[in-house]
């Protein structure tokens, strides 16, 4: 219980949808392996790739929509993102092994769309979603995988903002990409702002040191941890367009 305070901040009121920001979109509810009924979109776009969509440890699916409009407008991919349990309209309580299970049931529900191609699904995990992402990609080998403001593991994490308390052995909750994302079978794409004030970039490049080629690693100069999509501007899109059509050739 303790390590979930300090690991998980979710927010159960939606503010808005898709709609919102002028995108068509589903209104998805589908059930993990283990009963919990789980909360997504999914907004179609000019593709037949898909970017399965793993948001960080805060808020829930709503406070990604202006990210979303503009992922949507910059690289005309299909979108679903989902709540992790215990996040906005998803039941439950957040814990490690319960976003596996989420993904997982959100990887399940995109295979049952008839609409788009299973073996054309990116995986997209931002901060805390990129342990999530790794984890399903190791599970089942997406298209693409792209990491942005990750991540190595959880007790990394404790030992930068808590130097001087020798608490990450006694950590259960892990995330331990840098151990796993090695044995991820797909082209890697990670993302980092220069300034991130919470996730520094030396993780990110740890992230992709431990990675598997082919690999990309994006600087975002001047971003720090929850601004990449804005301040990157061009430079950023475009290394994610760049990304996405290399997985094409």
């Amino acid at each position: 219980m303790i390590e979930r305070h300090f690991i998980y901040f979710p927010e159960s009121i939606v503010a808005g949808d898709p709609a919102t920001v002028g995108l068509s979109y589903d209104d998805v509810s589908f059930v993990a392996g283990d009963g919990i009924r789980l909360h997504g979109w999914f907004v179609p776009g000019r593709s037949d790739v898909t970017l399965l969509w793993c948001h960080g440890n805060a808020g829930n699916i709503s406070h990604r929509l202006d990210n979303m409009q503009l992922t949507h407008s910059e690289l005309g991919l299909n979108v679903f993102i989902f709540d992790y349990r215990g996040y906005g309209r998803s039941e439950g309580t957040p814990s490690e092994q319960g976003t596996y299970l989420d993904a997982e049931a959100a990887l399940g529900y995109l295979g049952s769309r008839e609409d788009i191609s299973s073996e054309r699904i990116i995986y997209f995990g931002r901060s805390l979603g990129g342990g999530v992402a790794v984890e399903l990609a190791v599970r089942h080998p997406p298209h693409g995988l792209i990491l942005e403001s990750a991540f190595p593991s959880i007790p990394y994490m404790a030992r930068l903002v808590y130097p001087f308390l020798p608490i990450s052995p006694l950590l259960q909750t892990r995330y331990d990409s840098e151990a796993k994302i090695a044995r991820v079978d797909a082209p890697v794409l990670v993302v980092h702002g220069d300034r991130d004030d919470l996730v520094p970039m030396e993780a990110g490049r740890r992230l992709f040191e431990a990675a598997r080629d082919p690999k990309e690693f994006h600087t975002i100069h001047g971003a720090r941890h929850n601004d990449t999509y804005l301040v990157g501007g061009g430079a950023y899109w475009e290394a994610l367009r760049s990304f996405v059509g290399r997985l094409e050739l």
